[in-house]
Parts: C-alpha cells; sequence; structure tokens
C-alpha cells in the first residue's frame, strides 16, 4: 500500500512539472550569440521614461485633496520596478555579456570607459528608486546617452 502511494506521489508531482508554466528568460547566459544591443538601449530609454511619468504621477495625487495612497504605493512600485530593470539589462546584458575583457592596452583603455559609463547608469538608476527628484532621472537619461556613444563608437 505505502509503495503505492509512494508511486502515484511520485507521477503526479512528476505530472505537475511537466504541465505547470516555467518562467521565461528574455536572455541567457550561454551565450547564445542572439544579441540586438541597440534593442537594449532602446529598452532602457523607454524604462527611463516610465520612471519619470511614475515621478510625476506620484507627484500628482500627492497633492490632491484626498490622497489615494494605494495609487501612489503602485506607481512607488512601478518606479522602481523599471528603475531596477535598468539595473539588469545593463548588468546582466551588457555587463556580463557584452562588454569584453581587454587584452591589450587599448581595448583595456575602452573597456575601462565603458565600465565607469555602465556603473554611472546603474547608480542613477538607484537613486530613481530612492527618490522623486527629477534630476536623477535627467542625470539616468544622459548616463545612458554617453554609455550608448561610448558602447557604439558614436
Amino acid at each position: 500500500m505505502k509503495i503505492k502511494s509512494l508511486l502515484l506521489l511520485a507521477y503526479l508531482t512528476l505530472g505537475m512539472t511537466m504541465i505547470m508554466p516555467k518562467p521565461v528568460q528574455a536572455h541567457c547566459e550561454i551565450p547564445c550569440g542572439i544579441y540586438d544591443d541597440a534593442l537594449r538601449i532602446k529598452l532602457i530609454k523607454e524604462h527611463i521614461q516610465t520612471i519619470k511619468k511614475s515621478m510625476h504621477e506620484i507627484d500628482h495625487l500627492s497633492t490632491q485633496s484626498k490622497t489615494d495612497l494605494q495609487q501612489i504605493v503602485r506607481w512607488t512600485n512601478n518606479k522602481e520596478d523599471h528603475a531596477k530593470k535598468v539595473q539588469e539589462i545593463m548588468t546582466q546584458y551588457f555587463l556580463f555579456q557584452r562588454v569584453k575583457l581587454g587584452t591589450n592596452d587599448a581595448t583595456k583603455k575602452r573597456q575601462e570607459q565603458l565600465l565607469l559609463s555602465l556603473h554611472e547608469v546603474c547608480v542613477y538608476a538607484m537613486k530613481c528608486k530612492q527618490s522623486l527628484d527629477y534630476k536623477m532621472v535627467d542625470k539616468l537619461q544622459a548616463a545612458t546617452e554617453k554609455f550608448e556613444k561610448l558602447y557604439f563608437n558614436k
């Protein structure tokens, strides 16, 4: 009886793992070789626009006579989620996959500039999570544009 129960439990567990949805990631660390660097920059810029809009909505809701705290919390969470996504793209995609380790002095110099620029984007994304200071969004935008120019040699 116990063996039948254990077998049934094992089959049910196996069956459930086969039909349960699994989370899908946009990119891997295999590396797969399928890259769209310009798309990643575009996504970062969209996240920055969303961060700015979220800040605006938080400011707007905070001035209302009847403060809607739930909406403020939702916009705050939205702002922080998009700032985190900027950090994830910059680290998981660019830092770990696309910015290669330098082997000669010229390559190392360029990589140092890219790393400093990448770090700057991540720091300003963190500052956007921490505050409602629009200057931080402007700095995040400028740092992203600086990284883009360095990365694409514009």
